[in-house]
């Protein structure tokens, strides 16, 4: 997970709440110790630590806790709450204005990952049903044109570069016909090792006459709390209207490089999460601060969810569901659905009060090792074994085995799972209606999450 140590410390400490018989002040001064002490771990400014936390107490000493919320739950709430608006309170999303092309220019120092979050923001709006091409106008680091190349032609889309030409500029207005038929173009310019009077020109002058839609400035994780004074410096050379954190996967320095952004005029837009091009999230504070506190993230489960398996698709498969119906074709979509969401360790933490479980890593890892053999295992099958998996015994068992290269005893495991499944759908098959469904659904979204054992 995304600050994974910072969660974990954050969860530790709310868990203190829910075992304590009452709530006092020793209780309140030690979680905000504790608090501070996992915040500041994380590379956040000490300043804005204090701050944070002076509001938290101040906010559950003074307001009452609304009707139908226990001390404890509320205490939990204003934590939640002020974590929010630390990060920067609402999501801010890029709005793709119907115009050819929408620009979206991207600009940050040398080893950001710049070149890399490009390919990201290609396939994020692919998947949104955007016509989309790039363009190079990195003309200073030798492998950048055919690094940006090589990116674009994995995602099957457009890209315009000149590999001889050395003015950014002329780059841009050799194609600038061909743009009006794209609905996005991504811009990549050239990066530094340090904010030179030369890259500041530069930025300026193609900041001028390409006049983007959108400049996003990409800052890597790992350079903590310095993130501000880079997004201060770049937001006054080209007016930066938004911020990607890259590699925040990787670093325990991450929650400097968000805080630090979040005071500036330019909100953190998208996060990179890892190194494959769907790894890529939008901003959510809300969301983020719910995984953080093992209380999960519904819209972003959605998100992925969404990405995985199409509507019509789901509505399909939970009707069959309902009905009690289940085979290992539909085992099979089930696991080519998961398996497009990603692993499941990120969607365990997606997952209200998942987080809170501490489910070991290599338990899990586990878990997805053995999805990869079933997999083979389901591709072994005929046509009628995996319709009708009632059938499969004996030396169909042993056949099944030996055409997927796993012993017959990881075959029997999957055929246990199956059942398993199976008899749980049974039982849901009584659970009502899809509008029954939707109202519990609805319900449940209004509540806060608990998850915390309270």
């Amino acid at each position: 997970m995304v600050l994974e140590k910072l969660g974990s410390s954050l969860k530790t400490t709310l868990s203190k709440i829910a075992k304590s018989m009452f709530v006092d002040e020793k209780l309140i001064n030690e979680l905000i110790r504790d608090i501070q002490r996992a915040l500041l771990q994380a590379d956040v400014n000490v300043q804005l630590v204090f701050k944070l936390t002076k509001e938290i107490k101040r906010r559950f000493q003074e307001e009452k806790a609304p009707a139908g919320i226990s001390q404890k739950e509320f205490l939990v709430k204003v934590v939640h709450d002020e974590l929010i608006k630390f990060l920067g309170g609402e999501k801010s999303e890029i709005i793709i204005e119907k115009k050819k092309p929408f620009k979206i220019m991207l600009v940050g120092l040398f080893g950001s990952g710049k070149t890399t979050t490009i390919g990201k923001l290609l396939k994020f709006y692919q998947k949104r049903g955007f016509k989309i091409a790039a363009i190079g106008l990195d003309v200073h680091r030798p492998a950048a044109p055919e690094q940006l190349e090589q990116i674009c032609s994995k995602l099957d889309a457009k890209c315009f570069i000149n590999k001889k030409e050395k003015d950014a500029l002329k780059i841009y207005k050799e194609y600038e016909d061909e743009f009006k038929d794209y609905d996005i173009l991504i811009i990549d310019t050239a990066g530094r090792d340090a904010l030179s009077k030369d890259l500041i020109k530069e930025i300026e002058s193609l900041n001028k006459y390409i006049k983007p839609d959108e400049n996003l400035l990409v800052i890597s994780a790992d350079i903590g709390q310095s993130a501000q004074a880079q997004a201060q410096q770049f937001h006054d050379s080209c007016n930066v209207t938004g911020v990607v954190i890259t590699k925040m996967d990787g670093t325990a320095k991450g929650g400097g490089a968000l805080t630090a952004c979040s005071v500036t005029d330019a909100p953190i837009k998208f996060i990179g999460v890892g190194e494959k091009p769907e790894d890529l999230e939008q901003f959510n504070p809300t969301g983020f601060v719910g995984r953080l506190l093992g209380m999960g993230d519904i819209e972003g489960l959605l998100e992925k969810a969404k990405d995985a398996i199409s509507q019509e698709d789901a509505e399909d498969l939970g009707k069959r569901m309902m009905k009690g119906e289940f085979n290992f074709i539909d085992l099979y979509e089930q696991m080519k659905m998961m398996n497009k969401m990603g692993s499941l360790t990120k969607i365990m933490d997606l997952i209200p009060g998942m987080g809170n479980l501490n489910i070991p890593k290599d338990m899990l890892k586990g878990q997805e090792g053995k999805v990869k053999i079933w997999k083979f295992v389901l591709q072994s099958m005929t046509r009628e074994e995996l319709e009708n998996p009632d059938i499969i015994s004996g030396h169909r068992v042993e056949r099944i085995a030996k055409g997927a290269g796993v012993s017959v005893k990881e075959v029997r495991e999957l055929l246990k799972q199956y059942k398993m499944t199976k008899k749980m759908m049974k039982q849901m098959k009584g659970m009502g209606s899809e509008k029954d469904m939707n109202k519990m659904m609805k319900k449940f979204k209004g509540k806060m999450p608990k998850g915390l054992g309270m």
